[in-house]
């Protein structure tokens, strides 16, 4: 049964992660169309309607366990944007920043969840339920980010470093998409991918939006 706090918890984070996951995903379907593969706008993907974007699993019950573990970190995924790198006017660059875009609005909000975070402080709006919210808005940015960044295809990260290297080694890094999936559930429960990937650079994104905050704080 769940508890009165776990229907709270999900309330908090699940806002901030229906954003984070939608805009993610429309992101792609945008840098996509800007370089030339408009496959996403065409079958509507290119929406901040969420219900095009949500993933049973990588949406809803991820998350929601996650959540209801008290999870160190928090990810989730939705439904892969359909792109034709074929289409993109050069192929290999465009590529890349295609896959950026998706982890570089997640930056982004981040960004805008910390600001209204702040701004909630300084102005003394001692309001518990959106003060939640705005932490859980950073946290689940920053994971989706760091998370989207692993150098494994299908990830994000891994179309940028398939992108960026010389065409015989992204070749042999694409043939490991299919394993993609595995090699990071191994990851994952070995405790690898929290103490060398997720912590690290959890930690490096935070320290970045921190540093960028500082007019904002100083301010209130």
């Amino acid at each position: 049964m769940i508890t009165d706090y776990s229907i709270q918890a999900v309330a908090i984070n699940a806002i901030p992660l229906i954003f984070a996951i939608t805009i993610h995903e429309a992101a792609h379907g945008y840098a996509a169309r800007k370089f030339g593969d408009n496959t996403a706008y065409m079958l509507g993907r290119v929406s901040l309607n969420p219900v095009k974007h949500i993933d049973p699993v990588g949406t809803i019950l991820i998350p929601l366990v996650l959540v209801l573990m008290s999870s160190p970190f928090l990810i989730g995924y939705a439904k892969p944007v359909p792109i034709n790198y074929g289409r993109l006017r050069n192929p290999k660059m465009d590529s890349v920043w295609v896959a950026l875009a998706g982890p570089g609005s997640n930056f982004i909000q981040a960004l805008i969840w910390m600001a209204i975070w702040i701004i909630l402080q300084g102005a003394q709006i001692n309001e518990p339920f959106f003060t939640a919210m705005a932490q859980a808005g950073v946290l689940w940015n920053i994971g989706l980010l760091v998370f989207n960044l692993l150098p494994i295809p299908p990830f994000d990260g891994g179309r940028v470093l398939s992108g960026l290297l010389p065409t015989r080694q992204s070749l042999a890094l694409d043939k490991l998409e299919r394993w993609g999936f595995f090699i990071v559930l191994a990851l994952v429960f070995t405790g690898i991918l929290s103490s060398l990937w997720m912590d690290p650079l959890r930690s490096f994104f935070l320290g970045i939006i921190n540093i960028l905050m500082t007019p904002l704080r100083l301010l209130f």
